[in-house]
């Protein structure tokens, strides 16, 4: 179940972000990492994107956060 693939308004749901925002990280290579089996078609593994989340833990407000 977490290595299946899942679309990015999944990904929205699990991490509250809009697609348009997931869309801009994937254009600034900030975001989870996704795959594009066609030219139209955007998935995400689950797994990756729940590490993705757990990468971003901070324990200060004045840490930024790191991303990769």
């Amino acid at each position: 179940m977490d290595d299946d693939y899942i679309l990015p308004a999944t990904v929205g749901e699990i991490t509250g972000m809009k697609t348009g925002a997931l869309a801009q990280l994937r254009y600034l290579g900030r975001g989870p990492r996704f795959y594009k089996p066609t030219p139209r078609t955007v998935l995400y593994k689950r797994s990756e994107v729940v590490a993705w989340i757990e990468a971003s833990a901070t324990t200060r407000t004045s840490e930024p956060p790191t991303r990769h």
